[in-house]
C-alpha cells in the first residue's frame, strides 16, 4: 500500500503530539520561564510538604519522573547532553539530591504530625549507640566495596573527560568550567568577576556559618521538623535549589555554543546568532527615558561633565547610587518594621544586619537576572573608570 502525496505532505507539515510537547517544553525552559517555574515548584513544595513526603505519592511522582527521562532520551539532541561523561554526574546530583530531599521532609512531617498529636518524635527513641567494631567497620568496608566497585564500572562504560593540551587556535565552543563550577561561570553572565567570584561565594560560606547565630530558636536542634523552622529551612531551600542546583542546571543541559540559551531538545546551532546589547541604569535614565518623552528640555545623552563639584562619573551614576542606596539601606528599615518586625524583634539589630547583608546579596542574583532575561540590564552602578561595576 502507498500513501499519496497529499498524505505525505500533510504528515511532514504537522508535527506529532511528541514534538509538540518538545516544543512546549523548549519554550518553557527559556530562563525567564524556567527559573520562575522552579521558584514556584519550591513553594509549593514547602506549603505541601506533607502530601509530596507521602511514599505513595513520593513512589507514583518517581516513577513520572523516569519514565519522562527516558522518553526524553529518545531525542538524539537531548541524549548527546546528558551522554557527554561530564554531565552525568549532574544527573546523578539530581536524582540524589531529589531523594535526600524527600527522605528529610519525610521525617519533617512525621515528627511534625507527632507533635501535633503529643506523641513523642523519632529520634526520642533512637539509640545512637554503636560499637566500632564490628558494626561500624563492617559498614565501612562494605560500603568501600560498593564505592569501588561502580567507580571501575563508571570508568569502563564512560571515557574520562580528559581534553588535550590547550591549544589557543582551537577552543572549545562551549568552553564550561568543571560542573561543580558551572553555577559561578553561570553568575559572570549577571555580575563582574569579583562578584561572582570572589564576593558570592564567600557570602555563601559566611552565610553558612553565620545562620545557627542568627536564628535564636532552640526548637529544631537534635531533629528533623520543618514547622517550627519554616523561615529559615526556607530561605535555605531558596539559596541551595534555586541559587545553586538550578543554575548548574541552567548552565549544563541549556547553555549551547557562544554561551545560548537552548532548549534541551533543540540543536546546538553554532552559527545562531545572539546579538546582546548591554544596557545600564544610567543609559536607562540618561537616553532611553528622554528619547522616549521627546522633551526639548532633556536631551538625551549621558552627562560628560561634572556638576556642584562631583565628578561626571558620579552624575552619570547617580540614578544607580540612589537605587542600590534604597535597596540596601532604605529597604532593610521599611522591612523591619513591616514583613521582617517579628524577625527584627527576636534576633535584634546587629544580627538583623549580618541577615539582610546575606538576603540582599542573595535576592540580588535573581533580580539582576530577570532584568537580563528581560531588558538586557547589565549593571546597575558602572563605574568603568575603576572597574567596579554593580
Amino acid at each position: 500500500m502507498f500513501m499519496s502525496i497529499d498524505t505525505i505532505l500533510a504528515s511532514v507539515a504537522e508535527p506529532s503530539l511528541s514534538d509538540k510537547i518538545k516544543d512546549t517544553i523548549n519554550a518553557l525552559c527559556a530562563p525567564y520561564y524556567f527559573v520562575p517555574i522552579m521558584v514556584g515548584l519550591l513553594v509549593l513544595a514547602l506549603l505541601t510538604y506533607r502530601q509530596w513526603t507521602r511514599p505513595r505519592f513520593a513512589a507514583v511522582l518517581g516513577l513520572l519522573f523516569i519514565a519522562f527521562y527516558i522518553w526524553s532520551a529518545q531525542d538524539p539532541n537531548f541524549l548527546k547532553i546528558i551522554k557527554k561523561p561530564d554531565n552525568v554526574p549532574i544527573t546523578m546530583m539530581v536524582a540524589a539530591t531529589a531523594f535526600f530531599t524527600w527522605l528529610a521532609f519525610r521525617q519533617a512531617a512525621i515528627n511534625d504530625r507527632r507533635m501535633e498529636r503529643g506523641q513523642p518524635l523519632i529520634e526520642s527513641g533512637a539509640d545512637d549507640k554503636v560499637l566500632v567494631w564490628p558494626d561500624l567497620v563492617y559498614t565501612e568496608l562494605i560500603c568501600l566495596v560498593l564505592c569501588t566497585v561502580v567507580l571501575i564500572v563508571w570508568a569502563i562504560l564512560l571515557k574520562a573527560p580528559l581534553e588535550p593540551p590547550a591549544n589557543p587556535t582551537k577552543i572549545p565552543n562551549p568552553s564550561k568550567a568543571p560542573w561543580y563550577f558551572l553555577g559561578l561561570q553561570e553568575l559572570l553572565v549577571y555580575f563582574d568577576p569579583w562578584i561572582a567570584g570572589v564576593l558570592l561565594p564567600s557570602l555563601i560560606i559566611v552565610g553558612l556559618i553565620a545562620l545557627p547565630y542568627i536564628d535564636k530558636n532552640p526548637r529544631g536542634n537534635g531533629y528533623y521538623t520543618f514547622r517550627q523552622r519554616r523561615f529559615v529551612i526556607s530561605v535555605y531551600m531558596f539559596g541551595w535549589c534555586i541559587m545553586w542546583l538550578v543554575l548548574i542546571v541552567l548552565g549544563t543541559f541549556l547553555r549551547g555554543p557562544n554561551w545560548n540559551l537552548f532548549g534541551p531538545y533543540q540543536t546546538w546551532d553554532p552559527h545562531r546568532p545572539a546579538a546582546l546589547v548591554n544596557v545600564h541604569v544610567s543609559d536607562v535614565f540618561w537616553i532611553i527615558i528622554p528619547g522616549a518623552l521627546h522633551a526639548s528640555w532633556w536631551k538625551p545623552g549621558l552627562p560628560t561633565e561634572g556638576v556642584w563639584g562631583l565628578p561626571a562619573y558620579v552624575i552619570r551614576e547617580a540614578p544607580g547610587i540612589i537605587l542600590l542606596g534604597s535597596y540596601f539601606f532604605i529597604l532593610p528599615v521599611i522591612l523591619a518594621k513591616t514583613v521582617f518586625r517579628k524577625i527584627y524583634h527576636d534576633i535584634g539589630f546587629v544580627r538583623y544586619c549580618v541577615f539582610w547583608l546575606l538576603v540582599s546579596w542573595m535576592f540580588l542574583v535573581p533580580i539582576k537576572m530577570v532584568l537580563r532575561w528581560l531588558f538586557n540590564m547589565k549593571y546597575f552602578l558602572a563605574l568603568t573608570e575603576f572597574f567596579f561595576n554593580i
